[in-house]
């Protein structure tokens, strides 16, 4: 049986995730931010679970230990832990800016520090979070731009170093996903209706749909790719926005 490890398990994606594997039949080690949410979910799935506050020293490679006790062998682990923050340079603050680097960006370096250590024996998938504004220039975007880019060479970096171990590690890119963190876009009428014109498929996203992608990552089936980033996006980095056709 696989043993999964889901980082920022809380949130969206990473529920949407955790119930995907659990009701395949797997067995998953959660963590999360959030403990009241965290507790809940770990009852409903019936597995061991940790809080996680990624911005403390040493706190993922602890959790990776309370796993490894919990599920024995970890064959996968996806990092969900991620935040959004929407302002241009000139109106970010260094303290801000540390913190989408903190949150996003080494919370993934960790991860796959933390993953090597577990996996470097029988190999494993590793699966990290990036989003579309790393591959296109989006205003007020510069700092989460600029951590999820840096995830994105990360993964390719550590893929390289870590293949000839069995370990493969990808990333997904997704657009705007409705999720808490960006209820203050969705909710809005006039932000959801520019956000979804966008989006070439002219809707936005739903969180059980990256999680799809980030457990066929995380499966056998995936076994031959590695060092990938997989825009789950509605065509948002790759295809012009919705257009209306003349007839």
């Amino acid at each position: 049986m696989n043993g999964f490890v889901i980082l920022g398990a809380t949130g969206a994606v990473g529920s949407a995730l955790a119930g995907r594997l659990h009701r395949t039949g797997h067995s998953v080690f959660l963590a999360g931010r959030n403990s009241e949410r965290l507790n809940e979910l770990s009852t409903e799935l019936d597995c061991d679970s940790t809080c996680l506050d990624a911005h403390q020293p040493g706190s993922i490679a602890t959790c990776f230990e309370a796993a490894e006790s919990s599920l024995g062998q970890i064959t996968g682990v996806a990092n969900c832990i991620g935040s959004l923050y929407l302002k241009p340079a000139h109106a970010t603050s260094d303290a801000d800016f540390l913190d989408v680097l903190q949150t996003n960006l080494c919370s993934a370096f960790e991860t796959v520090r933390a993953s090597h250590s577990a996996m470097r024996k029988s190999g494993g998938s590793v699966v990290l979070v990036s989003s579309a504004a790393a591959s296109m220039g989006m205003p007020n975007h510069e700092a989460i731009a600029a951590a999820k880019a840096g995830v994105e060479g990360l993964m390719r970096s550590a893929a390289a170093s870590y293949a000839a171990r069995g370990i493969r590690i990808n990333a997904v890119a997704p657009g705007l996903t409705k999720s808490n963190m960006t209820r203050q876009i969705w909710e809005s009428e006039q932000a959801s209706a520019a956000s979804e014109q966008m989006h070439a498929l002219g809707r936005l996203g739903d969180p059980d749909e990256v999680a799809a992608m980030i457990q066929w990552l995380l499966l056998d089936e995936s076994s031959w790719i590695t060092g990938q980033v997989f825009g789950v996006d509605g065509g948002l980095s790759s295809v012009l926005g919705r257009q209306k056709v003349k007839r």
